[in-house]
C-alpha cells in the first residue's frame, strides 16, 4: 500500500531535521512514487509513461460481481 511504502522507504529511512526538511524529503519521495516508479496496476509502467499511452489499447480487467440473491 502507499502508506506502507511511504513509511518503509521514506519515513523510516530519513532523519528529519525540521518540518521544512521533512516536507522536502517526503515531497521528493512522493514525486518519484507518482511519476517515475513502475506500478504493477499500470502494467509495470511509471504513471508518467502510462498517461502517455493509448489507454484504449490497454485492457484493464476486474472480477465480475455476482448478485448473491
Amino acid at each position: 500500500s502507499f502508506n506502507g511504502r511511504l513509511r518503509a522507504e521514506c519515513l523510516n529511512e530519513n532523519w528529519f531535521l525540521s518540518l521544512e526538511d521533512a516536507e522536502e524529503k517526503i515531497s521528493c519521495w512522493r514525486r518519484d512514487y507518482n511519476e517515475q516508479r513502475p506500478h504493477s496496476a499500470l502494467g509495470n509502467l511509471a504513471p508518467r509513461e502510462f498517461a502517455s499511452t493509448d489507454h484504449a489499447s490497454l485492457v484493464m480487467t476486474c472480477p465480475q460481481v455476482r448478485n448473491q440473491s
